[in-house]
Protein backbone atom coordinates (compact mmCIF):
# COMPACT_ATOMS: atom_id res chain seq x y z
CA UNK A 1 0.00 0.00 0.00
CA UNK A 2 2.86 2.40 0.82
CA UNK A 3 4.42 1.96 -2.61
CA UNK A 4 1.06 2.66 -4.29
CA UNK A 5 0.49 5.77 -2.18
CA UNK A 6 3.95 7.19 -2.85
CA UNK A 7 3.92 6.34 -6.56
CA UNK A 8 0.52 7.88 -7.22
CA UNK A 9 1.00 10.76 -4.77
CA UNK A 10 4.22 11.78 -6.51
CA UNK A 11 2.62 11.26 -9.93
CA UNK A 12 -0.31 13.51 -9.02
CA UNK A 13 1.99 16.17 -7.54
CA UNK A 14 4.33 16.26 -10.53
CA UNK A 15 1.37 16.29 -12.94
CA UNK A 16 -0.39 19.19 -11.24
CA UNK A 17 2.86 21.17 -10.89
CA UNK A 18 3.69 20.73 -14.58
CA UNK A 19 0.16 21.66 -15.60
CA UNK A 20 0.41 24.73 -13.34
CA UNK A 21 3.59 25.80 -15.13
CA UNK A 22 1.87 25.24 -18.48
CA UNK A 23 -1.17 27.31 -17.48
CA UNK A 24 1.12 30.16 -16.41
CA UNK A 25 2.88 30.00 -19.76
CA UNK A 26 -0.45 30.17 -21.58
CA UNK A 27 -2.42 32.72 -19.53
CA UNK A 28 0.03 34.81 -17.57
CA UNK A 29 1.97 36.77 -20.16
CA UNK A 30 1.94 40.55 -20.55
CA UNK A 31 -1.76 40.88 -19.67
CA UNK A 32 -2.48 38.04 -17.25
CA UNK A 33 -5.94 36.51 -17.35
CA UNK A 34 -6.40 35.33 -13.77
CA UNK A 35 -9.98 34.17 -14.30
CA UNK A 36 -8.89 31.80 -17.08
CA UNK A 37 -5.82 30.85 -15.06
CA UNK A 38 -7.98 29.85 -12.09
CA UNK A 39 -10.27 27.76 -14.30
CA UNK A 40 -7.27 26.07 -15.93
CA UNK A 41 -5.63 25.59 -12.54
CA UNK A 42 -8.57 23.84 -10.92
CA UNK A 43 -9.26 21.82 -14.07
CA UNK A 44 -5.64 20.63 -14.05
CA UNK A 45 -5.98 19.69 -10.39
CA UNK A 46 -9.08 17.60 -11.11
CA UNK A 47 -7.39 15.99 -14.10
CA UNK A 48 -4.29 15.17 -12.05
CA UNK A 49 -6.33 13.83 -9.14
CA UNK A 50 -7.99 11.34 -11.48
CA UNK A 51 -4.78 9.38 -10.87
CA UNK A 52 -5.88 9.06 -7.24
CA UNK A 53 -9.00 7.14 -8.30
CA UNK A 54 -6.89 4.93 -10.57
CA UNK A 55 -4.37 4.26 -7.79
CA UNK A 56 -6.97 3.24 -5.22
CA UNK A 57 -8.88 1.11 -7.75
CA UNK A 58 -5.70 -0.58 -8.91
CA UNK A 59 -4.71 -1.41 -5.32
CA UNK A 60 -8.21 -2.70 -4.55
CA UNK A 61 -8.33 -4.92 -7.62
CA UNK A 62 -4.74 -6.24 -7.61
CA UNK A 63 -3.94 -6.47 -3.91
CA UNK A 64 -7.24 -6.86 -2.11
CA UNK A 65 -9.16 -9.18 -4.40
CA UNK A 66 -11.58 -6.47 -5.53
CA UNK A 67 -12.66 -5.41 -2.02
CA UNK A 68 -11.75 -2.31 -0.04
CA UNK A 69 -13.38 -0.53 2.88
CA UNK A 70 -14.38 3.11 2.66
CA UNK A 71 -11.90 3.88 5.45
CA UNK A 72 -8.93 2.28 3.69
CA UNK A 73 -9.81 3.81 0.31
CA UNK A 74 -10.26 7.25 1.85
CA UNK A 75 -7.00 6.96 3.83
CA UNK A 76 -5.10 6.00 0.67
CA UNK A 77 -6.59 8.99 -1.16
CA UNK A 78 -5.85 11.32 1.74
CA UNK A 79 -2.21 10.25 1.91
CA UNK A 80 -1.82 10.63 -1.86
CA UNK A 81 -3.40 14.07 -1.55
CA UNK A 82 -0.94 15.12 1.17
CA UNK A 83 2.04 14.04 -0.95
CA UNK A 84 0.67 15.71 -4.10
CA UNK A 85 -0.16 18.89 -2.18
CA UNK A 86 3.36 19.08 -0.76
CA UNK A 87 4.85 18.75 -4.25
CA UNK A 88 2.48 21.41 -5.57
CA UNK A 89 3.46 23.79 -2.76
CA UNK A 90 7.16 23.20 -3.39
CA UNK A 91 6.63 23.74 -7.12
CA UNK A 92 4.80 27.02 -6.53
CA UNK A 93 7.34 28.26 -3.99
CA UNK A 94 10.16 27.72 -6.48
CA UNK A 95 8.26 29.09 -9.48
CA UNK A 96 6.89 32.17 -7.73
CA UNK A 97 10.23 33.10 -6.21
CA UNK A 98 11.81 33.32 -9.66
CA UNK A 99 8.99 34.05 -12.11
CA UNK A 100 6.07 35.61 -10.23
CA UNK A 101 7.71 37.78 -7.60
CA UNK A 102 4.89 40.33 -7.84
CA UNK A 103 2.07 37.78 -7.99
CA UNK A 104 -0.03 39.24 -5.16
CA UNK A 105 0.20 42.76 -6.59
CA UNK A 106 -0.85 41.55 -10.04
CA UNK A 107 -3.62 39.37 -8.63
CA UNK A 108 -4.96 42.19 -6.44
CA UNK A 109 -4.91 44.71 -9.28
CA UNK A 110 -6.67 42.26 -11.59
CA UNK A 111 -9.33 41.54 -8.96
CA UNK A 112 -9.97 45.22 -8.27
CA UNK A 113 -10.17 46.03 -11.99
CA UNK A 114 -12.72 43.25 -12.48
CA UNK A 115 -14.78 44.52 -9.54
CA UNK A 116 -14.81 48.01 -11.07
CA UNK A 117 -15.84 46.62 -14.49
CA UNK A 118 -18.68 44.70 -12.83
CA UNK A 119 -19.98 47.88 -11.21
CA UNK A 120 -18.86 47.39 -7.62
CA UNK A 121 -19.15 50.45 -5.43
CA UNK A 122 -16.11 52.43 -4.32
CA UNK A 123 -16.69 51.21 -0.76
CA UNK A 124 -16.73 47.56 -1.89
CA UNK A 125 -13.55 48.05 -3.90
CA UNK A 126 -11.82 49.77 -0.97
CA UNK A 127 -12.89 46.99 1.40
CA UNK A 128 -11.51 44.35 -1.00
CA UNK A 129 -8.31 46.38 -1.41
CA UNK A 130 -7.83 46.41 2.38
CA UNK A 131 -8.55 42.69 2.60
CA UNK A 132 -6.06 41.92 -0.18
CA UNK A 133 -3.44 44.14 1.46
CA UNK A 134 -3.76 41.98 4.57
CA UNK A 135 -3.29 38.78 2.52
CA UNK A 136 -0.40 40.33 0.58
CA UNK A 137 1.37 41.06 3.86
CA UNK A 138 0.84 37.46 5.00
CA UNK A 139 2.03 36.20 1.60
CA UNK A 140 5.45 37.79 2.18
CA UNK A 141 6.07 35.22 4.90
CA UNK A 142 7.10 31.88 3.29
CA UNK A 143 5.19 29.89 5.91
CA UNK A 144 1.88 31.67 5.20
CA UNK A 145 2.56 31.59 1.47
CA UNK A 146 2.95 27.81 1.72
CA UNK A 147 -0.21 27.50 3.84
CA UNK A 148 -2.25 29.54 1.34
CA UNK A 149 -0.90 27.50 -1.56
CA UNK A 150 -1.63 24.24 0.27
CA UNK A 151 -5.21 25.40 0.83
CA UNK A 152 -5.66 25.84 -2.93
CA UNK A 153 -5.04 22.20 -3.74
CA UNK A 154 -5.77 20.18 -0.61
CA UNK A 155 -9.58 20.63 -0.62
CA UNK A 156 -9.71 19.42 -4.23
CA UNK A 157 -7.77 16.27 -3.33
CA UNK A 158 -9.87 15.76 -0.22
CA UNK A 159 -13.06 15.91 -2.28
CA UNK A 160 -11.67 13.51 -4.90
CA UNK A 161 -10.56 11.16 -2.09
CA UNK A 162 -14.05 11.17 -0.59
CA UNK A 163 -15.79 10.58 -3.92
CA UNK A 164 -13.29 7.87 -4.90
CA UNK A 165 -13.73 6.06 -1.58
CA UNK A 166 -17.52 6.17 -1.93
CA UNK A 167 -17.39 4.81 -5.48
CA UNK A 168 -14.70 2.18 -4.93
CA UNK A 169 -15.69 0.73 -1.53
CA UNK A 170 -16.76 -2.89 -1.62
CA UNK A 171 -17.28 -5.09 1.39
CA UNK A 172 -16.20 -8.71 1.44
CA UNK A 173 -19.24 -10.96 1.08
Amino acid sequence: MKKQIWTFGIGIGVSVALLMYLSFALWMGENPDYSMGEIAGYASMLLSFSLLFIGVKQYRDKNLGGYISFKKAFLMGLLMTLIASAIYVIGWMIYSNYNMTDFMDQYTNNMLENMAKEGASTAEIEAKKDEMAYYAELYKNPFWKAVMTFMEIFPVGLLVSLISALILKRKVR
